[in-house]
């Protein structure tokens, strides 16, 4: 952190003040105008010489040596991979944050501040790799903190810097992501929940382990009881609300969950037309749009085509 302050031309920080989470760093530099994390003890924030200059020289000494394509090729083999999921979780870390600053519009409008001045630290591992960060690099302080910390808040005489999550869960899609807790959780306690990428109240992982069919349809949240019935699984949802098929035809069964103040949910019911090795054929369950009418619209529509078009020669 202080190779970071040095690299940018800056006097390293008097004082280095650890913190359990960015919620924690947040209450520190929240305190009291006169406290010890204070404005007055901390003085300006100098992110944009820490962080924003360097990255945008290095950007455009590499543009300039590989030329706009050869950049491009660069950032698609090592940044790119990264970015998108790391920036989607570094904006729920963000919005998790304001959520919990929920005093009002002035609260809300402080924390957002304080945000523009944090630098991502392991976060920003998505785009330093995509730069040099050998010794002697503008980058190097940077990527030294990404290594081992996690959100920091560079100011002229103090920098805050924060420990990195204990537990990270996530989808294959790489969205936050877990049922029986927290998807994502630092050791001071802070934590945000979700299930495949929406967020979700803190108790509402528990709720889900004891789900019933009647808990599900009297959910007045339309996100949380769709949340709902992919946990609970939509086959089972329908054998066990006793729901009654609308079509059937020589493809499968279609049927419906209708949901107050929502679309309705279709699903077609087809039989795998090849026996498993110990004779048994597999049933498989397939969401199609809402409006469906038949099964073999909704079969149709999976292979992308309309149901007198589908006619397939030999099922497998």
């Amino acid at each position: 952190m202080r190779l970071a302050y040095r690299r940018a031309g800056l006097a390293e920080p008097e004082r280095i003040v650890w913190a359990g989470s960015p919620r924690a760093a947040l209450r520190l530099l929240r305190e009291a105008p006169d406290g010890p994390c204070g404005p007055a003890a901390r003085g300006r924030s100098v992110r944009e010489a820490v962080r924003s200059a360097p990255w945008a020289a290095e950007r455009g000494r590499l543009n300039e040596l590989l030329g706009a394509r050869g950049w491009g090729r660069r950032w698609a083999v090592t940044g790119a991979r990264l970015w998108e999921t790391t920036e989607r979780l570094a904006d729920r870390i963000r919005a998790g944050l304001v959520e919990e600053a929920a005093g009002g519009p002035a609260d809300e409008a402080e924390v957002r501040l304080l945000l523009l001045d944090a630098v991502l630290g392991q976060h920003d591992a998505a785009w330093l790799c995509a730069f040099g960060t050998e010794p002697g690099s503008p980058l190097e302080g940077l990527a030294a903190v990404a290594r081992s910390a996690g959100w920091w808040w560079p100011y002229e005489r103090l920098a805050v810097v924060c420990e990195r999550p204990v537990e990270l869960h996530r989808d294959e899609a790489g969205r936050l992501d877990r049922g029986d807790g927290p998807a994502l959780a630092y050791g001071d306690g802070f934590a945000l929940h979700a299930w495949r990428g929406m967020p979700v109240p803190a108790a509402f992982p528990a709720e889900l382990r004891a789900l019933t069919p009647e808990r599900i349809r009297t959910e007045e949240n339309a996100e949380l009881r769709r949340v709902m019935l992919e946990f609970y699984g939509y086959d089972r949802y329908l054998r066990e609300s006793r729901a009654k098929p609308v079509h059937r035809d020589d493809t499968g069964v279609l049927w419906r969950i209708p949901l107050p103040d929502d679309e309705d949910v279709a699903m077609v019911e087809v039989v795998n037309s090849t026996p498993e090795p110990d004779g048994t054929s597999r049933t498989y369950w397939l969401r199609v749009p809402p409006d469906t009418r038949t099964a073999r619209q909704g079969v149709a529509w999976t292979f992308g085509l309309e149901a007198d078009a589908y006619a397939p020669l030999r099922e497998t």
